[in-house]
């Protein structure tokens, strides 16, 4: 079992080398989701997420999540064939919570450009910690 802390990581690069130890066959657990980044301009990508949010119906879907945990593993999971046997049992070895303590860090540069936290994303969508 590998525990990956998402602290100022980049939301993208963690799903990615996630989605590679995941289809290897490890179990991996991500903590501290809400505080994984995402770069760009905070206005577009607030409204990003809200047009995703919105598209489709409440009762036909797509559906798309409000908590930043679910929305970690919402980004993973496209990043594996997950209509797949071989996608869905990489799932099932995947849990990401909200919080926790300590795990490995994902080495990174340190970001020069602006960015919005997945916590901040989640609450603009509507989610209540």
């Amino acid at each position: 079992m590998k525990t990956i802390d998402g602290t100022n990581s980049i939301m993208g690069r963690l799903a990615s080398t996630t989605a590679k130890q995941l289809l290897s066959g490890e179990k991996i657990t991500i903590v501290n989701a809400e505080k994984a980044i995402i770069t760009g301009d905070r206005k577009q990508i607030v409204n990003d997420y809200l047009e995703r949010r919105r598209r489709g119906s409440a009762h036909h879907g797509p559906f798309f999540p409000t908590r930043p945990d679910m929305i970690v593993r919402r980004c993973v999971r496209g990043m594996l064939p997950y209509k797949t046997n071989r996608g869905r049992l990489a799932m099932k070895n995947l849990r990401v919570s909200i919080g926790g303590s300590g795990g490995e860090k994902i080495s990174q540069k340190q970001v020069k450009t602006s960015f919005v936290t997945v916590g901040d994303v989640a609450e603009a969508l509507g989610w209540r910690k």
